[in-house]
């Protein structure tokens, strides 16, 4: 079956509904986000959240809760205090 995909300019159109998630490896790039980063979802917390953003740039979140949804883009979760790899979810 043929996936509807993001056609033209990806950066311009909205991804709103995930179709895979899977664990995230720290300090290890995301497979398949060599042309677009991911969202997150933190299963344990808080966690103060190290991240490399799509746009190459390194952000810290700091006591991200449990459960949350992340909607942002990035390619890699250098560090997490307060959760473990296993807790955080790459969606894509």
């Amino acid at each position: 079956m043929a996936r509807r995909g993001v056609q033209g300019n990806m950066a311009a159109q909205a991804r709103i509904m995930g179709h895979d998630a899977v664990a995230v490896t720290f300090g290890a790039t995301i497979a398949g986000t060599e042309s677009r980063g991911v969202a997150l979802y933190v299963g344990a917390g808080p966690a103060d959240i190290t991240v490399k953003m799509e746009s190459g740039n390194t952000a810290v979140f700091k006591a991200v809760p449990a459960g949350t949804f992340m909607p942002i883009l990035v390619t890699e979760v250098t560090t997490a205090t307060g959760a473990t790899a296993a807790d955080i979810l790459a969606i894509y």
